[in-house]
This record gives structure tokens, sequence and C-alpha cells, in this order.
């Protein structure tokens, strides 16, 4: 059996759906064994890099009992120690649903102030009203889609071999992205749908190979933070120590979707929204 710790989580268990905050349902789970198996020393790690979180169903009660509701962006820094089971992120979510709260800074106070805790790191928040949402817009992903390359296809079982460099080797800047990026969750085998959007600068890369490489995470078992970041350590052993950056963009699953950020460059990214999300 799995000794993951999310499988003391809420994920594929039957769960109530409590109403009335309560922080308690934040579920946090330790990123430094994930990164002991990738072979990472927490203190010297290869990337720089966060998690945007996105949350479309947010709401509260005013003072007068009328409810609110809003869109939220959460930033968790990779020097959080800890990331949050998305379930009980969900979970601990709706239980703002009947609280009451002075005004949409107390909430944005409250929500940062648990996380942070949770995550043992500072969690940026912002909310956005439902107007600020709209006007925010989609927007599509940098560079070229290697979609549409006419590739012959046989293995969806995660392998790092399959990437390549193109030969003989040339020096390029480029950025490349697929929306076929699928992995499953660890502990409920539920699909996790994603689109992957690639930056570096160095020997230039197979495209064919590495949309067969991408395609090999489609029955992988991992939790999304944890896929791109072996994504960016595989793509790093073949390009070697130029810049690279590693940027995906799931989609949804019950109002949260989870948008993993590694990049050899500090700071964070556009937090676009794509037409699946």
């Amino acid at each position: 059996m799995s000794e993951h710790p999310a499988e003391l989580s809420p994920l594929g268990k039957s769960s109530a759906y409590v109403s009335v905050y309560t922080p308690s349902l934040l579920f946090p789970i330790a990123r430094q064994p994930k990164w002991q198996e990738l072979g990472l020393d927490a203190a010297r790690l290869p990337f720089h890099g966060v998690d945007i979180w996105n949350c479309y169903e947010l709401s509260w009660l005013t003072p007068s009992g009328k409810p609110e509701v809003a869109a939220a962006e959460f930033v968790f820094p990779i020097k959080a120690a800890r990331i949050v089971e998305s379930k009980s992120f969900k979970l601990y979510l709706n239980s703002f649903n009947q609280t009451v709260f002075r005004d949409r800074q107390e909430v944005q106070q409250t929500l940062e102030t648990d996380l942070s805790v949770a995550a043992q790191g500072p969690v940026m928040v912002r909310l956005l009203s439902m107007q600020q949402l709209h006007q925010g817009g989609m927007l599509p992903l940098a560079g070229d889609c290697i979609d549409d390359l006419d590739v012959t296809v046989d293995c969806y079982e995660y392998d790092r071999s399959l990437l390549a460099l193109n030969l003989p080797q040339v020096e390029v800047s480029e950025q490349l992205h697929s929306h076929l990026l699928k992995s499953n969750c660890p502990v409920t085998g539920q699909p996790d749908w994603g689109s992957l959007q690639i930056s570096y600068r160095g020997p230039q890369l197979n495209r064919a190979a590495l949309l067969r490489y991408l395609i090999s995470f489609r029955q992988h078992a991992d939790f999304h933070e944890q896929c791109v970041e072996r994504i960016f350590l595989d793509l790093r052993r073949v390009l070697g120590e130029g810049e690279l950056t590693v940027y995906a963009r799931y989609v949804r699953r019950g109002g949260l979707d989870i948008n993993p950020y590694r990049s050899t460059r500090a700071g964070v990214p556009e937090n676009l929204r794509l037409a699946r999300q």
C-alpha cells in the first residue's frame, strides 16, 4: 500500500461539507519526501518557482446576511515547506459559505493567514470581483504548439529516456507548448488534464521526442507540482545549465485549478487563463 501522506487526507473519502469557517480542514503535505525521491536538496533547489491556484467558488456572508461571491488567486512560494491537498482546500473554502465577514479585506487576510500557516510560507491572496474576472479574459500560451506533429506513440508510462536533442546540435532560444499533458492523481486515480509551456535557451530539443515524452505522463501518478518538477529536471539533464522555464496550466476540478511554475529565473509568472480554464 502507498505510504504517501495524502492517503490520510480527505481524498477519495466521503466528506461532510462544513459551511461554517473551519481552518482545521486544511491538510498540508510536506514537499521534502517527494524532493528526496527526485534527488533534490531543499537548501539548493535547481529552480525558482511558485504554485498558482485559482478559485472560482468562493462565497461568504456580509454583516447584513447578504451573500458575496468572488474568484481568488493564491500564490504559494516554492520555499513554503508544504503544499495543501486540494480536496481539503475545497472543503476549507466551502466553510466560508455561511460565515459572516466584515468586508473583503477581512476575507483576504483570513485566507492569507490560514494558508501561510498551513504551507509554512507566505501565501499571497488576491480576490477578484466577477467584473474583474471577466475583464481578465483568456490568453493563449506563447510559442509554437507541438501537438500537430505527426508522431507514432506507443508509450503511456513515464519515460524520460524519450527526450532527445536535434542533431547536429544548434543553440536556440524558443518557447514550445502542448495541450496533451495528462497525469493521474496518486491517491484517487482521477485524471488531471493540463497544458504545458516550455521556454529554454540551449541545444535544440527534438520536438517529436518532446511530444512523445509528455504523452508518456498519460498513466503516471503524481500531483501537479511534482509532475512539473520532474519535467523540469528531465529537461535540465538533456539541455544542460542554460535558461529553462516549465509552466503548467491544469484544468480545474471542484472549482480550483493548480498551475505550477518552475524556472531558472526568479519571479512570479503571469496568471494567464486558458480557454480550458
